[in-house]
């Protein structure tokens, strides 16, 4: 008798052993699912490894992307659902680099498609009006980077449907349309909207990307 009232008492312990490690192993995959599901299709975290999008963004930087707002993207075949905007003038966005489609970059849209882009010196003319650059920044001129418009292939260019031009607010040392072309708007990943952590520069937490 003392025998079974033991066999049963271990065999319950083991249920409930069982059953709690299943309860966590459920939890696990579903939150799992959730994150796998989140970073797809609402939002993904950056780091910003380079000074292209300074002062804006610095390097050390880790940003939240909106990857809804210009629609989501269907992993593998990279086609886009359910648009909410298309990108603006002026956004921030992150995208594939159309050189190296392995990598992400992350630029201004500073031409629409159909825009005629123009630059003179540090002015930017769009559609023949100067334009309101109040996020470009020119630090000290870095190798490789060319200070006149002959030098830049994609200086005076209109820019086709379904593109964008864009450019990085350091202007001065960013690799961006003025040299390689246009980006695609089937390969913007989303809109850059939160600084959510930033190391050293701690007082950049939780600031607001414009």
């Amino acid at each position: 008798m003392e025998a079974n009232t033991a066999k049963k008492a271990n065999t319950k312990r083991a249920l409930k052993k069982k059953s709690t490690f299943r309860e966590y192993a459920e939890a696990a995959v579903i939150a799992i699912i959730l994150a796998l599901f989140i970073r797809t299709f609402v939002v993904q975290a950056f780091k910003i490894p380079s000074g292209s999008m300074e002062p804006t963004l610095l390097v050390g930087d880790h940003i939240l992307v909106n990857k809804f707002l210009y629609g989501n993207k269907i992993p593998f075949i990279n086609k886009t659902l359910i648009p909410i905007s298309e990108p603006k003038q002026n956004d921030v966005i992150v995208f594939i680099y159309p050189v190296d489609r392995s990598k992400d970059f992350i630029k201004r849209v500073i031409g629409l498609p159909g825009d005629e882009i123009r630059i003179v010196g540090k002015t930017i003319y769009i559609n023949g009006k100067p334009y309101q650059d109040k996020h470009g920044h020119y630090s000290e001129m870095g190798p490789g980077y060319g200070s006149q418009p002959e030098s830049y292939p994609y200086g005076h260019v209109t820019v086709p449907d379904g593109h964008l031009y864009v450019m990085g607010d350091n202007r001065n040392h960013s690799y961006d349309s003025r040299y390689w072309g246009f980006v695609p708007l089937k390969d913007v990943k989303g809109k850059a909207f939160i600084i959510y952590w930033s190391w050293p520069h701690w007082k950049r937490f939780l600031h607001l990307i414009e």
